[in-house]
This record gives structure tokens, C-alpha cells and sequence, in this order.
């Protein structure tokens, strides 16, 4: 595996790349959290062992910017001497795959390691397949399915819903949409883009299906399948 070990403490983090490389895998290490930003953002990792208290930008800042501005999907277990709840409920909530409490015996971390990448793999969904929720959109086929049903499209609704579903959960301004759908000319009537967000709306939530598709007023759409 290749693993990137982001820890101030210059002897855990030591300790951390002996014994694991020793286990035959791959290292990096980053002293503090921009650094290790920057790698984990720049380099494709089997999975990140992240401290909580880092100079710079602290860990969990590390992990919300992983996830959401990098877009990146690599196992992160959190190693830190934080014990409380709320700390633990913050971190799954930001993202999280592991938690553990230092001190931790070294094979158990490489135990962790190996179980949380192979389910990642066993797990893993294609790039070209789009998730949310239970909302699944492959690009390849240009087909969509919520749950075991088909949802029927128009070419308009499959450029909007891809556009949507890579931005999930963010918002997304109708700017964006109507320049993704129609090019730099705009929509070419003012209710033109709401009419199709009507339709994809219809076709996307059945009548006892949660709502996925929210209008943020003053904003755009986002799709979400938390709220």
C-alpha cells in the first residue's frame, strides 16, 4: 500500500514509517497539515494516517479540505490523542474512515490499515459512475437508476444532473447551469432552465422517493441525499 503519514511528533511519525515500510508498503510523511495537504492532494494514496493537533492547519481542517475543495476519496484514519465523543462524532461527520486513540500498538495500526483499504476496494465505484444518495448515474451508459428504478432522462436532464451530482452537496448557481447546458449564449427564455429543473426534479423523485434535488433560493440547485 502506499500511505501517507501526516504527524508533527517527529518520533511517532518515525516509528510510523519504520514499522510500516518494514510491513512492506510505500511512505511519505508531512510534518505539518498545509504540507500534507498539499501531498494528499497531489498524490494518489491507498490511505492517510492523520493527526489531529498539526502546526499550519490542523487535522480535521486537513480532512474537510481533502474532501471537499480536493474532491478526494482516500481512506483517512485519524491518529490523535483526542478521547471525547464530540471530537470522534466531528471527525466521521467531516469525513472520517477510522478513529484511533493514541497510544496505539504499531500493528494494529497496520491491521486497520489493510482491513480499511480492502473494503474500500471491494466497495469502490468507477469514476464514470456518478453516486448520491441512492441515486446512481453511469456515464458510460448514460443511464440513471434510483434505487432498483429506472429514471428517464431528457439530453438536457443527463448534462444537468452530471453537473450536479459532481458538485454534490454543493450548491450550484444557475450561471452554471444554463453555461454547461446552452454555452456562453445563456438560456435562450428566463424560465427555459427552471422548467428543466421541473422535469428532472419529476423524473429523479418518485412520489414516496426523499427529495434529492433543492432549489437554494437567491442561488441555484444542489443535490444532496443528506437533507
Amino acid at each position: 500500500m502506499s500511505i501517507l503519514i501526516i504527524e508533527d511528533n517527529a518520533q511517532l511519525a518515525a516509528n510510523l514509517y519504520d514499522y510500516l515500510e518494514a510491513c512492506g508498503h510505500s511512505l511519505d510523511a508531512a510534518p505539518d497539515g498545509l504540507s500534507g495537504l498539499h501531498l494528499a492532494s497531489s498524490r494518489d494514496y491507498d490511505a492517510i494516517l492523520l493527526d489531529w493537533n498539526l502546526p499550519r492547519l490542523d487535522g480535521l481542517s486537513v480532512l474537510r479540505r481533502l474532501r471537499g475543495e480536493a474532491k478526494k476519496k482516500v481512506p483517512v484514519i485519524m491518529l490523535t490523542a483526542r478521547d471525547q465523543l464530540a471530537d470522534k462524532i466531528d471527525g466521521f461527520e467531516s469525513g472520517l474512515d477510522d478513529y484511533l486513540v493514541k497510544p496505539v500498538a504499531l500493528p494494529e495500526i497496520e491491521v486497520r490499515l489493510r482491513s480499511l483499504v480492502s473494503r474500500r476496494k471491494q466497495s469502490a465505484v468507477p469514476d464514470d459512475v456518478l453516486v448520491v444518495g441512492d441515486l446512481r448515474f453511469d456515464l458510460r451508459t448514460m443511464e440513471a437508476r434510483r434505487g432498483g428504478r429506472r429514471v428517464v432522462l431528457t439530453r438536457t436532464g443527463r448534462r444537468l444532473l452530471e453537473l450536479l451530482m459532481r458538485e454534490s452537496p454543493h450548491v450550484v448557481t444557475r450561471t452554471r447551469l444554463e453555461h454547461a447546458t446552452w454555452g456562453d449564449d445563456g438560456a435562450p427564455g428566463t424560465d427555459l432552465l427552471r422548467s428543466h429543473m421541473y422535469v428532472l426534479r419529476r423524473a429523479i423523485e418518485g412520489d414516496a422517493e426523499k427529495a434529492l434535488l433543492h432549489t437554494v433560493p437567491g442561488a441555484g440547485y444542489r443535490l444532496c441525499g443528506l437533507d
